[in-house]
C-alpha cells in the first residue's frame, strides 16, 4: 500500500514521460485523454524538464486541423498547457509561447464556444500573466481586438480572465497607442475595479500612462475612472497605493478634475502618503497637493492636513509638509488659508527643531510667506525675527539664505524695519540684500521683455504639471 503511494505521489518520471509519448502517438482517443489529463493533474508535481519535454506534443495537438483530433483532445490540449504554465516562475509559460502555442489559441478563440472558449482564455491568461514575453505575440497577433470583442458580450465568468489579459496587454506601448480607437478604455477602467490586485495595479499603471495625454485623460474621466482609482487607492498595499496615486495626480491635472478628485476622497489618502515610509510616495504627495490646492477649497483641506502633520508627524513627515507649504504659499489664495489654518506659530517653534531638513523646510516657507504684509504681521507676532536673525550664523547655507531673503522682507516693512537693527550688521544679511537687488532689477528686465506675451500665454497650463 505504502509503495503504491509513494509510486503515484512521487512516479518515475523518465518513464511517465515514455508511456505519455507513446500513448500520444499511437494511443486510442480515450487513452490519450486519459494521460492528457493525468499530465495536467500532476504538473504541480513534475520535474520543470519533463514538463518541458511535453510542451512540443501538446503543441502539435492544439495546432493540428479540427479534422485529426476531436474537440475533447483540443480541450484537453489547451487545459494541460494552462496548468503547465503556471509553473516554473514563468520559465515555462514563456517557452510554450515559443512553441507557437500562442497563435493557435488565437486561432481557435473566435471559433470557440461554451466550456472549450473558457479553457482557451484561461490558457491565455496563462501564457500573459506569468510570461511577460508572450504580451508581444498577442497583441501583434490580434489578440487585443479579440479580447476587446469578447468582452463586449461576455458575462460569466469568463471576464475577469478577459479583463486581466487586457491589463497585462496594456503594458505594452503599442497596445495603449490603439485601446482608444479600438473602444477599450472602458474596460481597461473596469480592469481597475475587478480581478486580482496585480491585475488591478497594471491596470491602473496602464491609466497613468495613457491619462498624460489630454484626449485619455479627459476619456478615462468620462468613464469613471476616478472612483477606480481613488478606491485602489485606498485598498492596496504600498505599492499600489504609490501607483494609484500617481495615475490619480496624473487624471487630476486638469483644472476640471481637481475638484472631482478631491471629492472623491483623495487628500486624506495623499495624507496618509506623505507620513508614510516611502520617499517617492512623499513626492507623489507633494506633487499632487500642489496641483489639488489649485482650487482653494482643497487647499483649506489640504493645508489642515500639513497642520496636523506639523503638530505630530515623524521628521520625514514634517519636512515634506514643510515642502509643501512652502510652494503653496506662493499660490495667491493660499497665502490667506496658511495665515488661517494656525500654520505660522507651528513653523516659527520648527525654526528651532533639531533636525536641519525640517528647519531648512520651515525657513523657506516662512521666507515665501514673509513676501505678504499680513503674513509678516503674523511672523513677527509669532517671534520669527529673532529666530531668524540668530540663523544668519548657522552651518546651512540654505537655512541662512532662507533666513536672509525673509529678513530682508521684514527690513523693506515700515512696521518691522525698527526690529531689525541687529540684522543690518551680519555681513550675510548684507550679501544677500546685494544679491537680491541684482535678482529684482534681472526681474524687471524679464517682465519688460514679456510685455507682448498675451495673458493666455503667461497663465498655467495644468496639462504641463
Amino acid at each position: 500500500m505504502v509503495e503504491k503511494f509513494q509510486e503515484k505521489v512521487n512516479p518515475d518520471w523518465e518513464q511517465a514521460f515514455d508511456r505519455f509519448e507513446t500513448v500520444i502517438a499511437s494511443g486510442s482517443e480515450p487513452m490519450r485523454l486519459e494521460v492528457i489529463t493525468k499530465l495536467a493533474s500532476l504538473s504541480k508535481l513534475a520535474p520543470e524538464h519533463v514538463l518541458a519535454r511535453t510542451i512540443p506534443i501538446l503543441s502539435r495537438l492544439l495546432g493540428d486541423d479540427p479534422s485529426n483530433n476531436s474537440r475533447p483532445i483540443h480541450e484537453a490540449a489547451a487545459y494541460c498547457l494552462y496548468r503547465i504554465a503556471c509553473q516554473g516562475e514563468g520559465r515555462i509559460a514563456i517557452e510554450i509561447g515559443q512553441s507557437g502555442v500562442v497563435l493557435s489559441v488565437l486561432r481557435l478563440l473566435p471559433h470557440s464556444d461554451d466550456g472549450f472558449q473558457r479553457i482557451l482564455v484561461k490558457c491565455l491568461w496563462g501564457f500573459v500573466t506569468f510570461g511577460t514575453e508572450n504580451r508581444v505575440d498577442v497583441a501583434r497577433n490580434g489578440g487585443l481586438e479579440t479580447i476587446i470583442d469578447m468582452l463586449k458580450s461576455c458575462t460569466d465568468d469568463t471576464r475577469r480572465y478577459l479583463l486581466e489579459i487586457l491589463s497585462a496587454l496594456t503594458l505594452l506601448r503599442e497596445v495603449r497607442r490603439i485601446i482608444a480607437s479600438l473602444d477599450g478604455l472602458g474596460f481597461l477602467v473596469e480592469a481597475g475595479s475587478c480581478g486580482s490586485m496585480v491585475s488591478r495595479e497594471r491596470a491602473c499603471r496602464a491609466i497613468g500612462l495613457l491619462g498624460v495625454t489630454r484626449r485619455a485623460r479627459r476619456m478615462l474621466f468620462e468613464l469613471g475612472v476616478i472612483p477606480v482609482l481613488v478606491e485602489l487607492f485606498h485598498d492596496g498595499d504600498i505599492k499600489t497605493k504609490l501607483v494609484a496615486g500617481n495615475s490619480l495626480g496624473i487624471i487630476s491635472a486638469h483644472i476640471d478634475y481637481i475638484r472631482p478628485v478631491a471629492q472623491a476622497g483623495a487628500i486624506p489618502l495623499y495624507a496618509e502618503l506623505l507620513q508614510g515610509p516611502e520617499p517617492l510616495g512623499k513626492e507623489i504627495a507633494e506633487d499632487v497637493f500642489c496641483i489639488l490646492a489649485v482650487a482653494e477649497s482643497n487647499a483649506v483641506v489640504i493645508v489642515e492636513h500639513l497642520v496636523r502633520i506639523l503638530r505630530g508627524g515623524d521628521d520625514e513627515a514634517k519636512a515634506a509638509a514643510a515642502d509643501v507649504l512652502w510652494d503653496l504659499s506662493g499660490y495667491k489664495h493660499s497665502v490667506s488659508v496658511v495665515r488661517n489654518s494656525g500654520a505660522i506659530p507651528i513653523l516659527v517653534d520648527l525654526l528651532s527643531d533639531r533636525n536641519v531638513e525640517v528647519k531648512e523646510k520651515v525657513s523657506g516657507a516662512i521666507a515665501q510667506l514673509s513676501y505678504d504684509e499680513a503674513d509678516r504681521l503674523a511672523l513677527a507676532n509669532a517671534g520669527a525675527i529673532r529666530v531668524l536673525i540668530e540663523l544668519l550664523h548657522d552651518e546651512s547655507e540654505e537655512l541662512k539664505d532662507n533666513a536672509a531673503e525673509a529678513l530682508i522682507n521684514f527690513s523693506e516693512d515700515p512696521l518691522q524695519r525698527d526690529r531689525m537693527s541687529e540684522a543690518i550688521d551680519v555681513p550675510y544679511f548684507q550679501n544677500m540684500q546685494n544679491r537680491m537687488v541684482h535678482i529684482r532689477a534681472s526681474d524687471e528686465q524679464t517682465v519688460r521683455s514679456m510685455r507682448r506675451m498675451s495673458i493666455e500665454q503667461l497663465s498655467w497650463n495644468l496639462d504641463l504639471v
